[in-house]
């Protein structure tokens, strides 16, 4: 897939592009949008949601960077774990917090393979009421 570069794109991709610079105060856009912008509509509409469900609210942005790690691990983008573990060290994240976190990943990963497994059934007492 070729990556779009901002003085190759079209006006509607410059427009997203300049809002990803602007909302995140940098002076390049990074390669996963530039892969997307091969396709207008799927750039403008993966930007968009992303800017809402990685804005501040009951999760502070670390928290939610926190998260966006472990699922890329999980499903092993390595894109991903790298944009995002970046991402998460400008917000504060520690050395010490991804090794934590890299830990209760790959504990959970096991133990829900496991659950899985042995067909292990919900306990009453963790069912929503």
């Amino acid at each position: 897939m070729p990556l779009i570069e901002y003085e190759d794109a079209l006006p509607e991709v410059r427009a997203v592009y300049d809002d990803i610079m602007e909302t995140r105060q940098t002076d390049w856009v990074n390669n996963f949008w530039k892969a997307l912008a091969v396709d207008p509509v799927t750039l403008r509409r993966t930007w968009e949601s992303v800017k809402e469900v990685m804005a501040a609210g009951a999760l502070d942005p670390l928290v939610k960077e926190l998260v966006y790690v472990a699922v890329s691990v999980t499903n092993g983008c390595e894109y991903c774990i790298a944009s995002h573990t970046a991402s998460a060290r400008t917000k504060g994240m520690s050395e010490e917090q991804l090794v934590e976190l890299l830990a209760v990943v790959g504990m959970a990963n096991e133990t829900n393979a496991l659950a899985t497994a042995y067909g292990v059934p919900v306990d009453d007492a963790f069912r929503r009421s």
